[in-house]
């Protein structure tokens, strides 16, 4: 080996090496800094600065942390309930605003409510031609009057972007054109965000759509 590939291969090991962890570093402080932002909503005297007279990273990630819970409880009893029905209520009368948050609440309570079914199986599908195939992930049953022009048995899925999988399509697919991956959803996450570079090296938990695992694939609709 020449001297040359030999410092390739230190440059390229030491780039795996570090590429991750500043990445997770970067993350990480982009993720204090945000929470750091709610210690706005303290008065000047009970910030850090106030009385250690320097700012302390990560005293914002508390502060949130405490908001969320103080918040949890509060809306745990009869009181909070009420309270939070009167909030949605008022949110409810503003136009705009109105189809934001009952958009994005729709959203919320599906993936943290407890037995919420979103995201809770990876599936493949052919997108976005037949023959092409790709990780998706079950969010569903069409419902409202979709239903009525879909003939015979659909899901709904979400078909993730990479190495971003915040974006990506929502749609619905015949029942039996999709195939339920032995992989569990964080597992087909990682999968999606290596860009298929880091494979699941183990079995996931395998969930039940109905159907026979050996069922023929048809093309999906476009």
């Amino acid at each position: 080996m020449s001297k040359g590939s030999h410092i390739r291969r230190y440059f390229i090991t030491g780039l795996l090496i570090w590429v991750p962890l500043v990445i997770t570093v970067w993350v990480l402080n982009l993720l204090v800094s945000t929470m750091d932002q709610t210690l706005r909503l303290l008065p000047p005297e009970f910030r850090t600065e106030g009385w250690l007279g320097v700012h302390v990273p990560g005293m914002g990630v508390a502060l949130t942390l405490l908001i969320v819970f103080v918040t949890g409880v509060l809306a745990a009893n009869i009181l909070g309930q009420r309270l939070v029905r009167f909030w949605e209520g008022v949110l409810a009368r503003i136009p705009v605003v109105n189809s934001i948050y009952t958009g994005v609440k729709q959203v919320s309570d599906t993936l943290f409510a407890p037995g919420g079914q979103a995201f809770r199986k990876a599936l493949l599908v052919q997108w976005p031609i037949e023959g092409t195939w790709t990780i998706a992930f079950l969010t569903g049953t069409p419902g409202g009057d979709v239903v009525n022009h879909l003939k015979g048995d659909y899901v709904s899925v979400y078909v993730p972007t990479t190495p971003n999988p915040t974006g990506g399509y929502f749609v619905m697919v015949p029942r039996a054109s999709v195939i339920e991956l032995d992989m569990t959803v964080d597992e087909a996450l990682k999968y999606i965000i290596s860009m298929g570079v880091a494979a699941p090296n183990g079995a996931g938990r395998r969930g039940n759509l109905s159907r026979p695992a050996a069922a023929p694939q048809k093309a999906v609709n476009q």
